[in-house]
């Protein structure tokens, strides 16, 4: 039975090339996405085994999720599948300065925002598993997604597993408003949130002009195992630096900057938690900051939302292995 486990949707991705708009596309490039399951494939590529349960159109954009998630080693035995509904779509539109990447969702009806409470045999989802992982994207669907995010986080820890939640603010999904009231009840459940200054400003209106600070305030107020945060500034579209930190036990760890050239900043932050977790599970805190902060630095390299850096190119850069990284391998 896998070792994590997270819950979310999958939508089909597409993207026109060579920095077009949308209007001018006459193709897309296409793959899969979700925060959920992002976080799922990188840590079953870091090495421990992972699960991801969603609802899916039983069709081939369905299963080309399902294949995606299978590519990875995730388990997709949970996925609850629909003869009726329709999958989620993105379209992501790649900027340049001054003119930043966009995304337009059309993810409407989509499966999984329909599903019920019921449908997913939770208790049989987390037997043998030690950690669950979802994000506030997921109850943002819909009414009935938000009823089995709390059915899903109550029984993981009924179930004696560690849960972590990234908070994922999405504005086109719902209100600060409606965030706030759906998820604050979710953090009695919640052991370890990922999220960053602005998302916790716009969901709870914790805001300080130290990053800590915030990250003190809401491991306080929630009463939470840790609390982690990324750091991204933008001084270009194509040129970013990113950092992460967390504070657990009355204590800060923190990690370096990294000066990143950007291909693509899609699922950066899902791949810090997958970091984050693989880290945390085999090593602590510490080590779940660094190699998180590693894995999703590498992350930005590759296109898509996946993270096809592998372990040993992490632990490399946490061990300043730069100067020759950056010449060709030969």
């Amino acid at each position: 039975m896998p070792t994590v486990v997270t819950f979310g949707e999958a939508m089909i991705r597409l993207a026109p090339p060579d920095f077009e708009r949308l209007e001018q596309a006459t193709s897309l490039k296409m793959n899969v996405g979700g925060s959920e399951l992002t976080v799922a494939a990188g840590v079953a590529r870091l090495g421990l085994s992972a699960g991801w349960v969603s609802r899916l159109p039983n069709n081939p954009l369905g299963r080309m999720a399902q294949n995606k998630a299978r590519e990875f080693g995730v388990d997709t035995s949970h996925i609850v599948w629909s003869k009726e509904d329709r999958m989620g779509l993105y379209f992501v539109e790649y900027g340049s300065a001054p003119r930043a990447s966009s995304v337009l969702y059309d993810r409407a009806y989509s499966a999984i925002s329909r599903i019920e409470p019921g449908e997913v045999d939770w208790k049989k989802v987390f037997e043998g598993a030690s950690w669950f992982h979802t994000s506030g994207i997921t109850p943002a669907l819909s009414d009935t997604a938000a009823a089995v995010t709390l059915e899903a986080l109550r029984t993981a820890k009924e179930m004696g597993c560690r849960v972590s939640y990234d908070l994922n603010y999405r504005a086109k999904l719902w209100s600060q408003e409606k965030a706030r009231t759906v998820q604050e009840p979710f953090m009695q459940y919640v052991d370890i949130l990922v999220t960053t200054e602005e998302d916790t400003q716009r969901v709870f209106g914790i805001q300080n002009d130290d990053y800590r600070k915030v990250a003190q305030l809401l491991a306080e107020r929630f009463n939470l195992e840790a609390v982690t945060i990324t750091l991204r500034d933008t001084p270009s579209v194509w040129r970013n630096t990113w950092s992460a930190f967390a504070y657990a036990g009355g204590k800060f760890y923190e990690d370096v900057t990294y000066d990143i050239e950007v291909v693509d900043r899609l699922g950066a932050g899902d791949n810090y938690t997958a970091g984050f977790i693989y880290g945390y599970l085999t090593d602590g805190v510490e080590k779940a900051v660094r190699l998180g902060n590693a894995f999703s630095a590498l992350k930005h390299t590759s296109w898509s939302d996946f993270n096809w850096a592998t372990r040993e190119e992490a632990e490399a850069l946490l061990k300043g292995v730069k100067g020759t990284t950056l010449r060709i391998a030969r």
